[in-house]
């Protein structure tokens, strides 16, 4: 098991104007996952997506 916490990041088009996510993709070697969580309540839920789930969203959104 691992103890390697997320490091935490916002995307660097955020124009700080509170409606961001943060995601930690540090995770994705040990895990297999991507924490994402709302940047205003860090200390509340994280969603977890898996690295192919998380890819094919930022795939999607790169297409739009």
């Amino acid at each position: 098991m691992t103890t390697e916490s997320p490091r935490w990041f916002k995307s660097s088009y955020s124009d700080n104007g509170g409606a961001c996510v943060e995601v930690a993709t540090n995770l994705v070697p040990s895990r297999g996952v991507v924490p994402v969580r709302d940047s205003k309540h860090t200390d509340g839920p994280e969603l977890g997506f898996t690295a192919d789930a998380f890819a094919a969203f930022v795939d999607g959104l790169k297409a739009v």
